[in-house]
């Protein structure tokens, strides 16, 4: 099955993203103009989920972690604590699983409605961050799936977003195959990049958490479909040539 939005082409690689110089500075100034906007609507819900936290568990409200950005700056993340406090003592650094234990009763509703990624809100007021792009990863994590899942670095050749197309279309990583299906939804992101389809991205991703259903909102706003996005990648994936020769500088040389 085939959408009609975007056709599989015979060679999936020609496809570039949209190089033009007021790319950049209109997508920053638009989201930094909606993350600030939604900072202020959000700061009640931001302080309320605080306030559970802090009293129904022990720790602080918010925590922070060094993510890697943009050509492989690491910067800091905010997030609402979702997990028991210093978690990773015991286990180690590792991705959350289904019913994880270490997840609190208000953590398991905070990540249900992802009301504990608003305040990444700020990361995209600051530059660290876009309203779209691919998800950030821990330096620790980022080392092992370099080495072991082909142009996963190409992903730092943009800003990281708060949400994407892997987010609204994938639930989140739990192992490699994960991974390597995700990247396939960042790459198909890097050779498309265009205002149109952050705004459809952003468009698809308010009707996810308002639970419109998924068929809908794909074609309410045009969004690329599974079938589309994986098609021009299947048994290529990881023999294509790094996406960062594709671009010839368009997206590296951007501030």
């Amino acid at each position: 099955m085939r959408a009609e939005f975007y056709a599989c082409p015979k060679d999936p690689f020609d496809c570039q993203p949209l190089a033009n110089s007021w790319y950049e500075p209109c997508k920053r100034l638009a989201e930094c103009c909606g993350a600030l906007v939604l900072l202020v609507l959000t700061a009640p819900l931001i302080l309320l989920a605080a306030v559970l936290v802090k009293l129904t568990s022990r720790g602080p409200a918010f925590y922070s972690q060094t993510r890697l950005g943009r050509n492989g700056r690491p910067f800091t993340i905010y997030k609402i604590r979702t997990m028991v406090h210093n978690c990773e003592s015991q286990t180690g650094v590792r991705w959350a699983t289904y019913q994880d234990s270490r997840i609190t009763a208000v953590g398991r509703f905070l990540r249900r409605t992802h009301l504990d990624e608003l305040p990444q809100l700020w990361n995209v007021v600051r530059g660290d961050m876009s309203l779209v792009g691919p998800r950030p990863e821990r330096p620790e994590i980022v080392v092992h799936l370099e080495s072991a899942v082909p142009h996963y670095r190409d992903r730092l050749l943009v800003r990281p977003g708060l949400t994407g197309l892997a987010q609204i279309h994938l639930p989140a990583d739990t192992d490699l195959e994960s991974v390597r299906r995700k990247l396939v939804y960042d790459l198909y992101y890097l050779r498309r990049v265009s205002l149109w389809l952050d705004l459809q991205v952003v468009l698809g991703t308010l009707a996810y958490l308002a639970g419109i259903p998924a068929a809908w909102s794909f074609r309410l706003f045009r969004l690329p479909s599974p079938e589309v996005i994986e098609c021009p990648f299947h048994d290529l994936t990881w023999n294509i040539p790094p996406v960062a020769r594709l671009l010839s500088g368009s997206i590296m040389e951007i501030s």
